[in-house]
């Protein structure tokens, strides 16, 4: 397998991982928490994947580059839920997931199931 310089899509996935977290945080702030629920699950995961795949691609994993096609999804996900709610962390949530898909996109492989 060759190497890559996977420095921009770390960056991309620790900056969506860091905005996560702080949507979720912000959002047990909020007024009505029931309703945030929803986006503070997927925050959560949203981040942790995000950061699994930046630990993957920095010690060159084999599997690290298909394991972008997962968050490339929890990153989509966390994007919707976060884009139904006015909250400007939500919203910059949204972009941070949003870009980091797109990052993953452009960069995962297919699993392949031998």
């Amino acid at each position: 397998m060759e190497t890559r310089n996977n420095h921009g899509l770390i960056q991309a996935l620790l900056d969506c991982a860091l905005a996560c977290e702080h949507c979720a945080s912000s959002c047990l702030k909020e007024e009505d928490i029931n309703m945030m629920i929803d986006c503070i699950k997927l925050d959560r995961d949203c981040a942790d994947i995000c950061t699994q795949a930046a630990r993957l691609l920095q010690r060159d994993s084999v599997i690290a580059h298909k394991y972008l096609l997962l968050c490339e999804e929890i990153c989509r996900l966390c994007a919707a839920e976060c884009g139904k709610h006015d909250h400007e962390h939500c919203r910059q949530c949204a972009v941070a997931c949003e870009e980091c898909a797109d990052a993953c996109h452009a960069n995962h492989e297919p699993i392949n199931q031998d």
